[in-house]
């Protein structure tokens, strides 16, 4: 059977897939998953071109390792076939533990099991299937081995991941200020003292890479209705566990009920809730949502109802901290208005904050190559000015509250 297949792909045209144990992966069933999880969340409510998925982005930065691995053989960086292959098995598999519309699970029905934790189960759950073949690619994942630049290309402030994401999200919303120039960054890569860095001629598209990134934290990631979506979500998630603990009967999946009936924490996040998890998708998701929106309880049918229909809260967004004296008005109002709890109220009327930070100064800093052999950050090297602001985290506070009916 021949494994070297060819995809196409809208981003970079064809792609080939490097060797057999790639393609075995990508057909794993854990794997095929990720054609059912969107990369953006609920993103398509606001971009409604943003229903690429996980799995298109995996694809892609494999592409992109595979370009970087070419470019640093030539520049005579010396990287072996197993380790070739590791780095394609860990940018591959380095998002498959997401779970439903990306971030939702994590803050709503599994208590603080990120993503990460979630792909490294899987990870080694593939690894005893593949007879230890993973092993390797799992140290570089975990950032442990020896070679610290293989792990930067896997997660780095200038990885493999950013540079497929940003470029693929660019595309797919429609957003031309998240274009980066992928390829040329990746021909700019060069290795010293075991450290990734980019050479001098490479400045400008790091630039524009770390503008990029800001532009499409403010523009689309953390885009105030994507947002508001967002957190409805992870509410009616929340609203249904609630009120399965109060004994009251839901319909959904046998998955999604698995997570609403027990109370899953990283340390009893054992093979048998792996496998429940790997059944888990968006479509369980909208599924029960389109059920839920007829459900008696108030909470939990108007939330669902409006992420189905896209009719949303109402959501503000200031420079200052919400004024809690606002936010005490609008729950007092909701509860008189529909006779609810102030609990049930705060469902619906609610704060937050967001923070956005293109690029962290004293953590796995972008560093340039000048033809002197000198090596300096890039906001030192760089003669744009407001690079150092951009490495300021800048934090912005919503409220959200019903329109003028529930």
């Amino acid at each position: 059977m021949n494994k070297l297949k060819i995809l196409n792909d809208p981003i970079y045209g064809f792609i080939t897939i490097p060797n057999s144990l790639i393609f075995d992966l990508i057909q794993h069933k854990y794997f095929q998953r990720l054609r059912r999880i969107t990369q953006m969340g609920m993103s398509y409510l606001v971009y409604p071109g943003a229903h690429h998925t996980r799995f298109h982005h995996a694809i892609g930065c494999v592409h992109l390792m595979q370009q970087a691995v070419n470019v640093l053989r030539f520049k005579g960086i010396a990287i072996s076939k197993e380790e070739e292959t590791g780095l394609y098995v860990a940018i591959l598999l380095h998002d498959i533990g997401h779970g439903p519309f990306s971030h939702a699970m994590e803050n709503s029905i599994v208590n603080n099991v990120s993503h990460e934790e979630i792909s490294l189960l899987f990870m080694e759950r593939l690894n005893e299937e593949f007879n230890g073949n993973l092993t390797l690619a799992i140290e570089i994942f975990k950032g442990n081995y020896n070679r610290n630049f293989m792990c930067q290309l896997i997660s780095g402030q200038i990885d493999m991941d950013r540079a497929d994401y940003l470029k693929r999200d660019s595309f797919y919303t429609g957003v031309a200020e998240g274009n980066i120039n992928s390829e040329r960054l990746i021909t700019m890569l060069n290795v010293i003292d075991d450290n990734l860095v980019v050479e001098e001629k490479g400045i400008y598209s790091v630039e524009k890479f770390i503008i990029a990134r800001r532009l499409m934290y403010w523009q689309v990631y953390l885009h105030k209705t994507s947002l508001v979506a967002e957190q409805l979500l992870i509410r009616v998630l929340k609203r249904a566990k609630e009120l399965n603990d109060l004994g009251v009967n839901l319909y959904a999946s046998d998955a999604v009920l698995f997570f609403l009936k027990n109370k899953i924490t990283i340390e009893n996040f054992n093979n048998e809730t792996l496998e429940v998890f790997s059944q888990l998708d968006d479509y369980d998701i909208v599924s029960a949502m389109k059920h839920w929106q007829h459900h008696n309880d108030f909470v939990l049918s108007n939330l669902s109802d409006m992420i189905i229909n896209r009719d949303l809260l109402k959501i503000k967004i200031k420079n200052k901290v919400i004024n809690t004296s606002s936010l005490k008005k609008q729950t007092v109002s909701l509860m008189n208005k529909y006779q609810i709890s102030e609990k049930e109220a705060q469902y619906f009327v609610f704060t937050g904050s967001i923070s956005n930070q293109a690029y962290q100064l004293n953590t796995k800093q972008i560093n340039i190559l000048h033809k002197s052999g000198k090596i300096q950050d890039i906001v030192k090297a760089s003669d744009q000015l407001n690079l150092k602001a951009l490495s300021k985290p800048v934090t912005k506070y919503y409220i959200c509250y019903p329109k003028d009916k529930v």
